[in-house]
């Protein structure tokens, strides 16, 4: 894949109609933040939405990544 054809932030890489959708922080983490990860071969990676939700991905020195995420929910 050429560099044209990488998306440049997290935000283009998931498209509107399931950034729309996400309410479940824990799987788009684990799914669409872990695959943005990988395609950009990031070593280090935090990111926090604005809503008390958080999450930092390293990678670990067997290519494994490493997720720890927090949530915050407003009942």
């Amino acid at each position: 894949m050429n560099d044209k054809d990488k998306h440049k932030t997290l935000e283009e890489f998931v498209n509107p109609e399931e950034r729309a959708k996400i309410s479940n922080w824990p799987a788009f983490v684990e799914a669409h933040v872990v695959n943005f990860f990988n395609e950009h071969q990031l070593e280090k990676f935090s990111l926090e939405d604005g809503n008390g939700n958080k999450a930092k991905l390293s990678r670990q020195k067997d290519d494994g990544i490493k997720v720890e995420y927090s949530s915050t929910t407003i009942l």
